[in-house]
């Protein structure tokens, strides 16, 4: 009866069963990945969760124990710990039980890791073998390498094979600093003596550096020291000159904006401008060029009609014709004897000159003198010039605010003393101070394209 209720219910012949047939199977994965293990219903998922467990079992046996503990012996896996040492060492047959440290220390596990192949390669080895295979059959013969051969005839005579100093690397401590610029740096010695151009085709010679490179762009140095008034525990009277510096860079900047405002503000009504004015600007000039012009005029009128002037010389006519032989000879003498009295001038001059001697020294003094105030000048003024910051960009340099604190503010101790300015600022305008960036300013975001604004139907809905 059981077999029969067993079949019954297998074949699903009971009224509330459903038929196997017509219910829609399974989709089940592979049956040889772990994955699709738990797919599959019934004992073959215990199977599989079982086979998996084990699995796991197995590798956490050789990452810890290095094999199956099953397998391992008793004196492998346990020590005998009685307190005294001589008879724990005889029990475990000569073993010392590994210091708790030991153990923290050991790794994970004990599965050794793969063997890298590509380490045990060598480039060009068989090339190599072959090669040390063909000298050995030629040293059999007595036949050896050139290097060998001199090696040896060195040592027969007597001379102690050369060795090569062992240099010291780059991490050594007691490595002896140096300067790669030097013309006796290490890195050099080995270049010395060989021709230049071999170096230079061979990318083996130095760069020149170039002089620029040696010449700081500002002879401003990269830590300003502040003015005394700005440190911790001032003097009254550094303290007072600091206020002053201070007072006297806001009132300049106050000046300035006052000045901009000046010129753009509108003017009072007592002095705004009225028609009149207007009138008299636009007729500026007009009216007295137009009075010299009558007076001229009547000037001209007059003078024209006055009897009592005398009459202007007439010009003498232009006498046509060719000259005569004496008028010639006329002149030929009289440029001779201009020429001999201009030589006799520069003469007499040149024999002035003797006795003007000392006036002369003295002169040629003063502009010496001159000269040199001039170049003083200059150079003074190229030395106050390279101080400030050079025209890098479009931006002129501007000087930070002076850091100072009044005298209500100043601290009685550094653990109450509150910091002024910033690191990173100081740093950013030295760079700028000493021309080795160019004046900046904080990038401005401008819209591409017009902001533009829509409203929902939603929103316009609950308005309406």
């Amino acid at each position: 009866m059981a077999a029969a209720a067993e079949d019954a219910s297998f074949l699903a012949l009971s009224p509330g069963a459903r038929d196997p047939g017509s219910a829609r199977r399974r989709p089940r994965g592979a049956r040889h990945r772990k994955k699709g293990w738990k797919c599959w219903a019934g004992p073959e998922a215990r199977l599989g969760r079982e086979i998996g467990d084990f699995l796991e079992d197995v590798a956490l046996q050789q990452r810890v124990a290095g094999g199956l503990i099953a397998e391992q012996p008793d004196e492998g896996l346990f020590f005998v710990d009685t307190g005294n040492a001589e008879k724990d060492r005889k029990l475990n047959k000569g073993r010392e039980k590994p210091l708790h440290i030991d153990l923290v220390l050991r790794p994970d596990s004990k599965v050794p890791a793969p063997k890298n192949i590509l380490a045990y390669q060598v480039p060009n080895g068989r090339k190599e073998r072959r090669r040390r295979q063909f000298w050995e059959r030629l040293e059999q013969r007595g036949v050896l390498p050139r290097a060998e051969r001199l090696l040896r005839a060195r040592l027969q005579a007597g001379a102690p094979p050369r060795e090569k100093p062992l240099e010291k690397g780059r991490l050594d401590p007691s490595r002896d600093f140096y300067d790669i610029w030097a013309d006796d740096n290490p890195l050099e010695r080995a270049l010395v003596g060989q021709d230049s151009w071999f170096l230079q085709e061979t990318k083996k010679q130095r760069v020149k550096r170039p002089p620029r490179l040696l010449k700081k762009p500002s002879q401003v140095p990269a830590v300003e020291v502040i003015a005394p008034g700005g440190s911790y525990n001032p003097t009254f009277e550094d303290h007072q000159a600091l206020l002053l510096r201070a007072h006297e860079v806001e009132v300049r900047k106050k000046r300035e904006e006052d000045k901009v405002e000046r010129q753009l503000s509108f003017p009072p009504a007592a002095e705004a401008p009225t028609a009149e004015t207007v009138f008299r600007e636009q007729c500026e000039g007009l009216l007295e060029e137009s009075g010299s012009e009558e007076e001229e005029e009547e000037e001209e009128a007059g003078g024209a009609a006055d009897p009592e002037d005398p009459p202007k010389a007439a010009a003498p006519p232009r006498r046509l014709g060719k000259k005569t032989e004496q008028q010639r000879r006329k002149e030929k003498e009289a440029r001779a004897l201009e020429l001999q009295r201009r030589r006799e001038k520069a003469a007499r001059c040149r024999r002035q000159e003797l006795f003007r001697l000392r006036a002369l020294g003295r002169q040629l003094r003063r502009w010496e003198a001159e000269l040199l105030r001039r170049r003083r000048a200059r150079e003074a003024k190229r030395k106050a010039l390279e101080g400030r910051p050079r025209r890098l960009g479009r931006l002129k340099y501007e000087d930070p605010s002076l850091e100072v604190q009044l005298s209500d503010e100043l601290a009685e101790s550094l653990r109450t003393l509150k910091p002024e300015g910033s690191l990173l600022h100081d740093r950013f305008k030295s760079l700028q101070k000493r021309s080795l960036i160019e004046p900046r300013e904080r990038a401005k975001f401008k819209r591409k394209y017009r902001l533009k604004y829509v409203e929902k139907r939603a929103f316009r809905e609950v308005t309406l």
